[in-house]
């Protein structure tokens, strides 16, 4: 049985860069650019959509390639919804998230004429003005506003800096990397699974490890405004492993320190046939991991099905805590994740005859009723 264990170093340096790089949803041109070059250093081969979502293929044994694993490159941020007169921004979300973890964010606010820091904070920001009404103001994005790092407190002076209605804010990581393996940030969610990503691939290569079956190796640009892996897949494509972040919450069933399979999202049940598999291969390659189920979730392979894709889905998570706020995972976990990706992508296939179009009755795979847990 082959070795799994990643590039520990590798993970570590690789989320760091990745999480360095501001990158919400429609600006992803330099992230993009990072990936690039890391899957050049592998000697990936990879094109890119209209877009930029990336489309690597890990060449198999055969010229099949009817595997894909997913993860996005997107994250969270705001946009500028209207300049105040007193040269304070007014800011929408991009993607879902609450403005109670954006107030004291440290932002990047990107014009065409260039960049510009700045602060988010609640309109009521200051105690020793609005004493107790700084805590009765209603969470919500029409409460918070941007303070820009700049002279001049006018509309005018604000306009004159070349700020607009439509510039991208993109909100620093601030990643935090402890010694005891938590990782602090903002964006976890999904540069962690990019990363996991990224270390099964530098862990096959490195070792040389067999792929019977190619893989298409996707990263997407807009999963959190919803559009995910819906227009990056192969249509020879039969079963796509999403890669994405499992919540640490009461009554949630997520592995602090391993891989999470999860059985069922918001928009449906995973296929029963890969995520089983996948669960085999944990077991046997003594990985740790748990399942769960997401009840306000949805991921890349959401997208895949909705757009008509005819084919298997599963969803393998880090542990994340906090998510889409102030969020933590532990390197622990990406390493079993990265270990599990890499199982699965030298693993032979789930059914030797499993292609996107239809078939007969009898050749209609059928497993037991129940699972092994």
């Amino acid at each position: 049985m082959h070795d799994l264990k990643p590039d520990t170093d590798y993970v570590k340096e690789t989320l760091k860069s990745l999480l360095n790089i501001p990158s919400p949803s429609g600006m992803t041109d330099e992230v993009v650019k990072f990936v690039c070059k890391e899957l050049d250093q592998l000697g990936m081969p990879y094109e890119l959509t209209r877009r930029g979502a990336i489309r690597a293929i890990l060449k198999g044994e055969t010229d099949l390639d009817d595997r894909a694993v997913a993860a996005h490159l997107d994250t969270l941020g705001a946009m500028v919804k209207s300049i105040q007169n007193d040269g304070r921004l007014g800011v929408v979300p991009i993607g879902f998230w609450s403005s109670r973890f954006a107030e004291g964010a440290r932002v990047t606010i990107y014009t065409d004429q260039g960049q510009h820091r700045g602060t988010i904070l609640p309109r009521k920001a200051s105690g020793h003005v609005y004493n107790q009404e700084i805590d009765s103001q209603p969470t919500e994005w029409t409460n918070v506003e941007v303070r820009i790092d700049e002279p001049g407190t006018t509309l005018e002076a604000v306009w004159d800096l070349g700020v607009r209605v439509g510039d991208f804010i993109a909100v620093d990581s601030q990643p935090e990397f402890l010694d005891n393996g938590f990782v602090n940030a903002r964006h976890l969610d999904d540069k962690a699974g990019v990363t996991c990503i990224l270390a099964a691939l530098k862990k096959i290569r490195d070792d040389n490890l067999p792929v019977p079956v190619g893989c298409s190796i996707l990263f997407t640009i807009s999963e959190e405004v919803g559009v995910g892996a819906s227009h990056v897949l192969h249509g020879n494509v039969a079963e796509m492993v999403s890669v994405d972040n499992g919540t640490i919450a009461p009554n949630q069933n997520t592995c602090e320190y391993g891989a999470t399979l999860a059985m069922q999202d918001s928009s449906g049940p995973f296929d029963r046939h890969l995520t089983k598999f996948l669960i085999t291969l944990c077991q046997e390659h003594s990985i740790e991991y748990s399942r769960d189920v997401f009840l306000h979730y949805r991921s890349d392979a959401a997208s895949a099905l909705e757009a008509g894709n005819d084919i298997r889905t599963a969803l393998v998570c880090f542990a994340l805590d906090a998510s889409h706020g102030y969020e933590r995972t532990h390197v622990k976990s990406l390493y079993s994740v990265a270990r599990l990706l890499t199982a699965y992508m030298i693993s032979q296939p789930l059914f030797d005859s499993d292609e996107n179009v239809f078939g007969s009755n009898s050749e209609f795979p059928i497993i037991a009723s129940s699972f092994e847990s």
